[in-house]
């Protein structure tokens, strides 16, 4: 399918993995031009490998939780003119934090997940700001975690609702500029990410990995773990003009788990 995003550019976050790496591969594929940003050198450098015979590929390491790096990234695409037709906000983290660690690191891990997955997401959206407007396409990353809830990943669980209500209130902020906002909220992924949770959630209920999976497959209309490829055509149709009626929105991917 053709979402019209030849040439057009787009940046992703946290490109270097997991969902990210599959939304790479599936723009790619539609002949965008990419800007592909991550914390980690190796990984980014070994995707664009594989991504340049499809597309034009720019690839740029930077810590989102940086100002400093995050106006530098801006800056540097100021400088070659670039018109950005969709930021893929996709960058985060995931680990428990169970109300019962008292440890002295404890609220320190807790608000650190916060700013991974929403301060930094409003920082680089508000660095971009001025290399985007009519038609551009904003796409947050959020879960059904920021639907639903779930015991000891409290500070993720929080993150997700936080990015939902982001989304919300930057579709109205932007709106007058002919900005969309909208979300994605995914379900479970088999990444490396996604799979370290499900054995957390494995140990602190002393069950096996499997037993615990099949319990989520069993809550799913269609019980099947998802893929990155799976769900990379939500993110294309929010990218696309196909969805120019839709902003503010967190549409749900997650074969059922959640219906909303």
């Amino acid at each position: 399918m053709d979402f019209g995003l030849v040439k057009q550019t787009v940046v992703i976050t946290g490109a270097a993995g997991g969902i990210g790496q599959g939304l790479a591969s599936a723009f790619a594929k539609q002949h965008a031009h990419l800007v592909l940003i991550d914390r980690e050198a190796a990984g980014l450098a070994a995707l664009a490998n594989t991504l340049q015979n499809l597309t034009e590929v720019q690839t740029h390491v930077c810590d989102l939780s940086d100002d400093l790096q995050v106006q530098a990234l801006a800056d540097n695409l100021s400088t070659h003119s670039i018109r950005i037709r969709a930021l893929v906000n996709n960058a985060g983290t995931e680990y428990p934090t169970p109300l019962s660690d008292n440890s002295a690191q404890a609220m320190h891990r807790w608000a650190g997940l916060l700013d991974n997955n929403v301060t930094s997401m409003a920082r680089l959206t508000r660095a971009l700001l001025p290399l985007m407007g009519p038609q551009s396409s904003i796409i947050n990353q959020a879960s059904i975690w920021g639907k639903t809830g779930v015991a000891d990943f409290s500070a993720y669980v929080a993150s997700k609702h936080a990015v939902v209500g982001l989304t919300r209130a930057l579709a109205w902020e932007l709106g007058p500029h002919g900005i969309r906002v909208n979300a994605v909220c995914p379900g479970w992924i088999r990444t490396d990410a996604a799979m370290a949770s499900l054995h957390s959630m494995a140990k602190t209920q002393n069950r096996s990995i499997q037993a615990v999976e099949q319990d989520i497959l069993s809550g799913q209309a269609l019980p099947q773990m998802l893929t990155p490829e799976d769900i990379a055509d939500v993110y294309l149709f929010l990218a696309s003009q196909a969805s120019r009626s839709m902003t503010g929105q967190s549409l749900v991917a997650s074969r059922g788990e959640v219906m909303s």
